[in-house]
């Protein structure tokens, strides 16, 4: 065999490896955007709940007036973020406004009671659920493609493409603020 088919050969399989790569990194990538727009779902839910949270509360506790402005500022403020860590920052925040705004219920007995606030705590709960179902997901995706650039041997070509790592929907500091927000007690 001459040196000409072995080199020939060797270009094969590289060529083969590279498009192997290429195609299982646009898949994982794929995954990774599939997962975020979840969490974005969850969260567009969310912000178009805030509003009618904080009209209920306001009627029975207008005069916090600093607690309804910070959770409509966090709000505005999520709404305009951009990209897994400032979208994940912003959130934390609100998720931190949202668990004031509900722990004022309990200095407020007919707003407790109310059928209205009720029911709209409950769609928080049940949304901030699905919120950290999707955020999970999304995580994973993100573990299984920053894994996938790293292995071989896709980490021979991933740089080559421009495949790098991606960003984790991290909760910073405030994690254990948002695993326990809010609660919602009737």
């Amino acid at each position: 065999m001459s040196t000409g088919w072995i080199v020939l050969g060797v270009i094969v399989v590289l060529v083969f490896l590279a498009f192997s790569a290429y195609n299982r990194l646009v898949a994982l990538s794929q995954r990774v955007g599939q997962a975020f727009a979840d969490i974005d779902v969850q969260l567009k839910q969310r912000h178009d709940l805030v509003p009618n949270l904080v009209e209920t509360v306001k009627g029975y506790a207008s005069h916090e007036r600093g607690t309804l402005d910070d959770v409509i500022k966090a709000r505005n403020s999520a709404m305009s973020a951009q990209g897994p860590a400032q979208v994940s920052a912003a959130e934390n925040q609100l998720s931190g406004a949202l668990g004031r705004l509900i722990a004022l219920s309990e200095a407020y007995p007919d707003l407790k009671a109310n059928a209205n606030f009720q029911q709209l705590a409950s769609e928080l709960s049940d949304l901030e659920n699905k919120i950290a179902a999707s955020r999970r997901f999304f995580n994973n995706a993100v573990q299984e493609y920053n894994t996938g650039i790293q292995q071989m041997p896709a980490a021979l070509f991933a740089g080559m493409f421009g495949f790098t790592r991606k960003d984790f929907f991290d909760l910073g500091a405030s994690r254990t603020e948002v695993e326990a927000a809010p609660q919602v007690k009737f």
